[in-house]
C-alpha cells in the first residue's frame, strides 16, 4: 500500500504543478495533500509541527494568491475591469493555444504570460481607463499574476523537493 501512496504523492504533486499555473486547479493545496499522502504510510512520517507550518503557508499562498493581482493592478493604478481582463486573457491563452496546436515551446509559454496582460489591458480599455493608465493597469496585473504563480511554483517545488527525497530515502 505505501507503494501506490508514493506514486499518487508524485502524481499529486504534479497536478499541484499544473494547477499552479491553470487556473482552476487549487495547485498549492492540491501540492500540500501529497505531504499527507506520504504522511499516511507506514514508511515515512511528519511531525505535526512540519504539517501545521507547511498547511499554514499553503493556506497564506493560497489567500495571496487572490490578492497580490488586485494589489498589483491597484497599485499601478488599474480597477476590477483589469483584473478581470487579466483573468480571461489568462484562460483564453490556455484555451485557444491548445486547440491551435501552439501548447509546448516558447509559444505556449508566451501566450500564458501574455494572456493576463493583454487582457488586462483589453479589459481596462473596454471600461473606458484612458490608453497609458491601461498600459500601466496592464504591467500592475501582469507583475501581481507573476508573483501570485511564482510563490505557488516555490512551494510545489519545496513539495516536490520533500515529497521525492523521503520517498527515495523511504525506498533505499
Amino acid at each position: 500500500m505505501d507503494y501506490v501512496l508514493f506514486i499518487l504523492a508524485i502524481v499529486v504533486v504534479i497536478i499541484g504543478f499544473i494547477g499552479d499555473i491553470i487556473p482552476g486547479i487549487p495547485g498549492t493545496p492540491v501540492s500540500y495533500l501529497a505531504l499527507l499522502l506520504l504522511h499516511w504510510t507506514d514508511r515515512i512520517s511528519y511531525s505535526p509541527q512540519f504539517l501545521v507550518i507547511m498547511g499554514l503557508i499553503c493556506a497564506v499562498i493560497t489567500v495571496l494568491d487572490y490578492v497580490v493581482p488586485v494589489w498589483g493592478t491597484k497599485k499601478f493604478g488599474g480597477t476590477k475591469a483589469g483584473v478581470r481582463g487579466s483573468t480571461i486573457g489568462l484562460i483564453i491563452s490556455l484555451l485557444v493555444l491548445p486547440m491551435l496546436g501552439i501548447v509546448i515551446g516558447p509559444f505556449g509559454i508566451i501566450g500564458i504570460l501574455a494572456g493576463p496582460f493583454v487582457g488586462a489591458y483589453i479589459g481596462e480599455t473596454m471600461s473606458g481607463t484612458p490608453d497609458d493608465r491601461a498600459w500601466r493597469s496592464a504591467f500592475g496585473s501582469f507583475i501581481g499574476f507573476l508573483t501570485g504563480t511564482f510563490m505557488k511554483i516555490v512551494y510545489t517545488l519545496v513539495v516536490g523537493f520533500y515529497v521525492v527525497k523521503d520517498i527515495i530515502v523511504a525506498i533505499f
